[in-house]
């Protein structure tokens, strides 16, 4: 009896044992096919080539092709409702970042919920937006730019490419904190925004520094300040915003998640590919040239992160009483 008792605990542990090493084994195989990389906005934008960027250097590393799918609209929702629901195997991947964190409380009947339903994967990029003004604004400043505000209340007109998107909110949280009024003019993407912000009619926009940074150069924009906490590599002369307005930032940041539910052995695999293509510094030139930095993070910190800047954004969304076009 005591022989066969061992016998059956032995085989018991055995089979215990086994979804455990299924998974690692699983892991360690993956990817074993193409994976797809979901971007949520048209070919050709930031987005779009900082994925390309990363799944070219993870099909290089992991030989296996890393596919980018873009399938825009409704602000990028549908991407993210897709891996949301897809199968959480690893094969499908999202590009997700600042908007996310965004829409989740700008779109009230989501049928996903970004953060409970996409585990974040790692970090990718971090950058700056630099606020922007027409060269005819008399204020060369914040200080002085806030003086001119609030001298001329509902006088400044402010662009955005679009409403609820990152530059408007980051307008919207200098409003609030700097007490200053300006007319939100929303536009259909950072290039008309910028056509009109150099043409004078409009005289500030929160622009992105890859969309803006030549015309700062040549003298047709003044940059007043960058948002994020730290200066900006490309425009080291630059103040921040939190200079003036402490506690004021914002940046753009995109990263990448996978469904609910992927294995966390496939994910941290996942994470450990992207944070050595992070330290290569052929990325982390091209990360440069849109204004970006690396943004090395683990799937912890980045969760971590998402809730922070969803409360953020929360936050601002219902003292600006923002709507979704």
């Amino acid at each position: 009896m005591i022989l066969l008792r061992r016998k059956f605990l032995h085989l018991a542990a055995g089979a215990a044992a086994l979804p455990a090493a299924s998974r690692i084994a699983w892991a360690q195989a993956y990817p074993a096919r193409p994976v797809r990389i979901i971007v949520g906005f048209p070919p050709g934008g930031n987005s779009d080539i900082l994925a390309r960027i990363v799944g070219q250097w993870l099909s290089e590393h992991l030989r296996q092709p890393f596919i980018v799918e873009n399938r825009p609209g409704a602000a990028s929702n549908n991407a993210a409702e897709a891996v949301a629901h897809a199968r959480p195997d690893g094969y499908t991947l999202l590009w997700d970042g600042t908007n996310n964190t965004i829409n989740a409380t700008l779109y009230d009947k989501l049928n996903f919920d970004f953060v409970r339903d996409v585990a974040p994967v790692a970090g990718v990029a971090r950058g700056a937006m630099v606020m922007a003004a027409n060269p005819s604004v008399p204020a060369k400043t914040i200080s002085e730019f806030i003086a001119y505000a609030k001298a001329n209340p509902g006088k400044i007109s402010m662009a955005s490419s679009g409403t609820g998107g990152a530059n408007h909110l980051i307008g919207e949280l200098f409003k609030i904190m700097a007490g200053v009024d300006m007319v939100h003019v929303p536009y259909r993407g950072d290039a008309p925004a910028i056509t009109d912000l150099i043409g004078g009619q409009v005289q500030v926009y929160f622009a992105t520094l890859s969309g803006s940074i030549e015309y700062i150069r040549t003298g047709k924009l003044r940059a007043l300040a960058v948002t994020t906490t730290t200066r900006s590599a490309t425009l080291p002369d630059v103040p921040t915003l939190g200079e003036f307005v402490p506690g004021c930032e914002a940046s753009i940041w995109n990263g990448m998640g996978v469904p609910r539910g992927t294995p966390t052995e496939i994910i941290e695999k996942l994470n450990g590919q992207v944070n050595m293509a992070l330290s290569d510094p052929k990325i982390i030139a091209r990360l440069a040239e849109f204004g970006s930095a690396p943004l090395v993070s683990s799937p912890a910190d980045l969760s971590k992160m998402i809730v922070a800047e969803t409360e953020k954004w929360a936050k601002v969304i219902r003292a600006a009483n923002v709507k979704p076009e």
